[in-house]
């Protein structure tokens, strides 16, 4: 009898966008048609994305334009997020100054606020989102009016944010120029907080719902944090030696190389004394090594190491990577 396909335990796929769906503006392959698959096997679809540079409306209609399936409700963004969080925090109708673009602009006014674009029209808050045309003086901007005492809230702290041609500076390295410079620290609105998950899934009434994503410090962080089973992919940032060093907190459920291993048996682990094997490949850890039998270019050879390594370290705060010991190569 054949195992069942990884996405066959779940009711619906949580999934970040840069890095997961695509790359700039091209998309990740295999990544549309395995979104497709989806709706025909019963598993709701939600986009939960850090990018605050477009509206959800906009980054559904890009979606429609790569193939993949995209109503605007199915996408929940940090700039939404950011709004909610200042509507609750701020009375009605207060300033905010905006450094972003017209999109985070958008969605202050959507929640009541009033969106400002310098310290002249007296602002009592800041909302910092990534746009590609973000400035030196919007950065000035910023930190001249948290200076002042303004609240500070980014719609994410991403230090990179996958491109066509590479790993660009995301809204955290901008974040962190503003903070440089005022000795302030925002509250984030979007991943790796819970509540962008909760929202996601309460839109598609799921219960179970896959997190996937690119990223430790963010998709999987935010997926665990909300209760959530996570899957890392491989077409972003992180990558095979950053996931098995990573901290407790950021370690996924599963580990696949795109969105097309979702449906795909998932192998087991079996775990014999000390050793872990996973499909053909086995790792048993020695100190500070990890010791593997099998191919590294091989999954199961580091599904196998994942294992044996986190069970051996299963509480650590900060990312701790082994030595590694191919046995076979």
């Amino acid at each position: 009898m054949a195992s069942p396909e990884l996405i066959s335990a779940f009711d619906a796929l949580l999934a970040d966008l840069d890095g997961v769906v695509y790359a700039g503006p091209r998309a990740i392959p295999g990544a549309v048609e395995s979104l497709r698959r989806l709706a025909g096997i019963g598993v709701g679809l939600g986009y939960v994305t850090n990018n605050a540079s477009r509206t959800p409306a906009q980054v559904a209609e890009h979606l429609r334009e790569l193939g993949a399936p995209a109503e605007d409700h199915q996408v929940v963004s940090s700039s939404q997020a950011a709004g909610e969080l200042l509507a609750s925090l701020l009375p009605g109708g207060a300033r905010v100054l905006v450094t972003g673009g017209a999109s985070l602009a958008q969605e202050i006014e959507l929640a009541g606020l009033v969106p400002v674009r310098s310290e002249a029209e007296h602002p009592v808050a800041v909302v910092q989102g990534f746009h590609p045309d973000l400035g030196w003086k919007d950065l000035a901007e910023a930190a001249y009016v948290i200076a002042g005492g303004a609240l500070w809230v980014a719609t994410n702290t991403d230090m990179s944010i996958p491109q066509a041609r590479g790993m660009a500076p995301g809204n955290g390295t901008m974040v962190a120029a503003v903070a440089a410079a005022t000795g302030q620290r925002p509250l984030v609105a979007g991943k790796p907080e819970a509540p962008l998950f909760h929202a996601a899934a309460k839109r598609l009434a799921a219960d179970r719902p896959l997190v996937v994503g690119d990223r430790l410090d963010t998709d999987i962080l935010g997926g665990n944090r909300a209760g959530f089973a996570t899957v890392a992919v491989l077409t972003g940032v992180d990558t095979r030696e950053t996931i098995l060093a990573a901290r407790t907190l950021e370690r996924p459920g599963y580990l696949i190389h795109d969105l097309t291993d979702l449906f795909r048996p998932y192998p087991a682990i079996a775990v014999d004394g000390g050793q872990h094997r996973c499909g053909a490949a086995a790792a048993v850890v020695h100190g500070q090594t990890v010791r593997v039998s099998g191919d590294p270019r091989d999954l199961d050879a580091w599904r196998a190491a994942c294992s044996a390594w986190w069970t051996a370290n299963p509480e650590t705060a900060t990312a701790l990577a082994p030595v590694l010991e191919w046995l076979d190569h």
